[in-house]
């Protein structure tokens, strides 16, 4: 990686000038460090609900991976065409107090992480790969246009202190998944990037505990005079310690330096460095499910990935219980569309603009199956829902077309946005209340 590359990457990360490295070093956010003044004379940050806020990591694809052939939900239906492998075989496990079927690989997700799984049965409407920007706006339903992991970011911020409101995408693997934010291109940092700039022997963590002490030594005088009690009350729950520091360093140059390639753990990894980082609410990754199988012989690809994807969640969730963050970060998918489902699909599937499942695993989220599938014009398609059960019914409240909306709004109504907001940036669809903790 050459300097000015690294040098990009650092001033988009951190700041140009390094102010997002001091927000790193003292845990105060970056609008306070470009000017304390001002920060404190607009008042403290809004934060619609600090006790719910999560920070999340969203699997995102414009492959169109057949994650709805074989997810809860989807074997309903003995025409429906499953992969015969037998490390796909058809398995019961508990969403909570709801027995349900799926691919023996959602089997082993530990019941905790079970009894915190939501399983959404959505409508995309489109076949198009290049379409994915439009499936994360939801495909219009957010006003003014932004994408959901955006106003997820943009919504978050505030409640979590982080130092930037825009999210990072650490695994786009096409154009199609590269995030916007406020109509703005994002970058995409992969995490070979990530550790050429921050983890290298001379690299931007070397430092931090005299950063820290640097910065809050200049800031004395604002934070002493000028703030107002509630203010430095505020601030003294974001200043980190030197302890917390000297931890914070150790932990990241060593999760980093283990970073060997831009693959699915790889990426894992600098997620979780990004938000023990406080840099972001909502981290982008990309984990393979199947891709776009169109020439599968025996679904042997759908099986392969669908082992090692669920298994990468696993992982993940394992590194969130052993670093601490199980309550304070959830996990979401969220594709272009699903595969077709029907019985002419044994060596490969077609793109399906009317199914899709995503997942919403993390504390607030009631674990279940949201919605169903019926079939639709030769293959099968998402119903519409009960708003009220989640359910997926023929005359449900929610029409099919409107599902995607509905399970954005429910995730922004799971982190404590409130409901006016929420209608405000998404006008149709409805909030689940079932699928809610």
């Amino acid at each position: 990686m050459t300097f000015s590359r690294r040098r990009l990457l650092a001033n988009t990360l951190l700041g140009a000038g390094g102010v997002g490295l001091r927000a790193l070093a003292t845990g105060l956010p970056i609008s306070f460090l470009l000017d304390p003044a001002r920060a404190l004379a607009g008042g403290l940050p809004t934060c619609a609900d600090q006790a719910r806020a999560q920070y999340f990591i969203l699997a995102t694809s414009g492959s169109g991976d057949p994650l709805n052939a074989n997810a809860p939900g989807c074997y309903l239906d003995s025409k429906i065409t499953h992969s015969a492998d037998p490390a796909m075989a058809p398995a019961q496990l508990a969403l909570g107090t709801q027995l349900v079927t799926a691919a023996r690989p959602w089997s082993t997700l530990p019941q905790p992480v079970l009894d915190r799984a939501s399983f959404w049965h959505l409508m995309t409407n489109t076949p198009v790969h290049p379409k994915e920007t439009d499936v994360l706006r939801l495909m219009g339903a957010i006003r003014p246009a932004e994408m959901l992991p955006s106003l997820l970011a943009k919504n978050l911020a505030a409640c979590l202190g982080t130092v930037q409101s825009q999210p990072i995408t650490l695994g786009a693997s096409s154009p199609s998944e590269g995030l916007t934010y406020e109509g703005a291109a994002l970058p995409i940092l992969p995490p070979l990037a990530l550790k050429a700039t921050l983890a290298r022997p001379t690299g931007a963590l070397g430092n931090l505990q005299a950063l820290r002490d640097a910065t809050l030594s200049q800031l004395n005088g604002v934070l002493q005079g000028s703030a107002t009690a509630a203010q430095r009350r505020y601030l003294d729950t974001l200043v980190l310690s030197q302890r917390e520091i000297r931890d914070v360093n150790q932990n990241l140059l060593s999760m980093l330096d283990s970073i060997a390639d831009n693959g699915v753990a790889s990426q894992l990894t600098a997620a979780l460095a990004l938000i023990q980082m406080n840099v972001t609410p909502v981290v982008a990754i990309h984990i393979p499910f199947g891709g776009d199988n169109h020439n599968d012989t025996n679904l042997a690809l759908e099986t392969a990935q669908t082992v090692s994807g669920v298994a990468s969640i696993v992982s993940l969730m394992a590194r969130l219980d052993a670093a601490g963050l199980t309550d304070k970060v959830s996990f979401l998918s969220l594709n272009v569309f699903g595969r077709t489902l029907g019985p002419a699909n044994t060596d490969g599937r077609q793109h399906n603009p009317n199914h899709q499942v995503s997942f919403a695993i993390g504390k607030p989220f009631r674990p279940g199956v949201i919605g169903a599938l019926a079939p639709v014009g030769g293959d099968y398609g998402a119903l519409p829902l009960d708003s009220s059960t989640g359910r997926g019914v023929a005359g449900g409240d929610v029409p099919a077309v409107e599902t995607l909306a509905s399970f954005g709004k429910t995730v922004l109504s799971a982190v404590g946005i409130p409901a006016a907001a929420i209608t405000a940036a998404i006008p149709s669809g409805k909030v689940i209340g079932s699928a809610l903790s």
